[in-house]
């Protein structure tokens, strides 16, 4: 039986250990809030300490790129830590990130780098209204941005950002990085998978839907040819560069008929929980036999799917599960307001057929904790019926 420690205790790495226990493997988690190795569901049982659980473990893998790098340097010297820390340590800052993407040539927004006043400045100069800034470590779900429309927040923005900084428990100095904003018609994904071997398999491009900066819906139906292989030459470069081993994910804008990188990140990705319902072989499972030396599983779309994340509930109407092809994923967390509690993937036979469902599903949800599926499922029974 193969061991595996993953760096993080949330609930990836929950999902990550239902999908390996059919393959045999031995799944345990570090939880940093607590320096302990515990179960992977059920946190309260813990097993030891960072070291032993290293020792014990035949592989390790993260399940967030948030990683102390003491951590991380210490499962590097161990030998059994994939992806590399240095690919985690690019996809939890956004500089180096930055730093990978010109270095293989791959297309993304203009940008500049900010330590202090006088990169603002220069920022300012540069690029052209409206410009979004992003905190270069421990940003996510739309948290560490802040967007200027008007030269009249300029220093009111500023003033937040140096602050930001100022205030930083980081173990490497934070900064932020500008971007011009990208007029984009719309933002997708693609998760993949590389082994040792240096063979890949990737799933099919997946649009994303966000509400106030969070990930509120992933798309899975069939794509043009032409994007997808876009998609997947960026993939081929990046995880090349890195001498990848696991699930890549990666975040694009999508403007006409081309695509700019938004962001990487090296893991198992909420983009592709549809996985789980819409493909022979879901993301975590891949993950772990890509980390693990087995052959890849099957990435193709087997089913037009969609996954509908359940962000500051802890129930839904059952009422739900009279829909055919729905699947509920809870993650046994406390509730709080925002908090990605569970995740709803909706199936369908074909893209009509899910769009039907996910307005039905719109229909018997709280509209005040989904404000927005009801039309997104509307605009998606447009677009399918076109």
């Amino acid at each position: 039986m193969t061991k595996v420690l993953v760096l993080g205790a949330g609930q990836l790495a929950r999902m990550m250990d239902l999908a390996g226990s059919p393959l045999n493997l031995d799944i345990t988690a570090f939880d940093p809030r607590t320096n302990n190795v515990v179960h992977p569901i059920a946190n309260e049982y813990t097993l030891g300490s960072l070291e032993q659980g290293i020792n014990n473990a035949d592989v390790i893998t993260a399940e967030f790129e948030h990683l102390a790098h003491d951590v991380l340097e210490q499962c590097q010297a161990s030998g059994k830590l994939l992806p590399s820390s240095k690919a985690i340590k690019i996809g939890g800052d956004r500089r180096l990130e930055k730093d990978l993407l010109e270095s293989c040539h791959v297309a993304n927004a203009k940008h500049k780098i900010i330590a202090n006043y006088d990169d603002f400045t220069a920022a300012l100069g540069e690029l052209s209204l409206p410009i979004i800034f992003k905190s270069a470590l421990e940003g996510y779900d739309g948290k560490g941005q802040w967007r200027l429309k008007s030269m009249a927040q300029a220093e009111t923005i500023w003033s937040e950002m140096e602050e930001f900084i100022k205030q930083a428990k980081t173990s490497v100095p934070q900064a932020i990085v500008a971007e011009q904003m990208v007029p984009f018609d719309r933002e997708v994904s693609i998760v993949g998978a590389r082994n040792s071997k240096g063979e890949v398999a990737v799933y099919p491009i997946t649009e994303n839907h966000h509400t106030d900066g969070v990930l509120s819906v992933s798309l899975a139906l069939p794509v043009e040819d032409a994007l997808q292989q876009q998609a997947f030459e960026v993939f081929s470069k990046l995880t090349q560069a890195l001498d990848y081993v696991g699930i890549l994910a990666i975040e694009f804008f999508q403007v006409g008929d081309s695509l700019l990188v938004n962001e990487i990140a090296p893991r198992v990705h909420n983009s592709g929980h549809w996985t789980q319902q819409g493909a022979d072989t879901c993301q975590f499972e891949n993950h772990l036999r890509a980390i693990c030396n087995m052959p890849l599983g099957n990435t193709e779309l087997i089913r037009p799917t969609a996954m509908v994340n359940i962000l500051g509930e802890d129930s839904v109407p059952e009422a739900i599960l009279a829909i055919a092809g729905v699947s509920i994923h809870w993650y046994g967390k406390e509730k709080r307001a925002g908090r990605k509690m569970g995740h709803i993937n909706v199936s369908g036979n074909n893209g009509i057929e899910l769009a039907t469902k996910l307005g039905q599903l719109g229909e018997i949800l709280d509209t005040g904790a989904y404000p927005d599926l009801a039309e997104f499922a509307a605009k998606l029974t447009r677009k399918v019926s076109a």
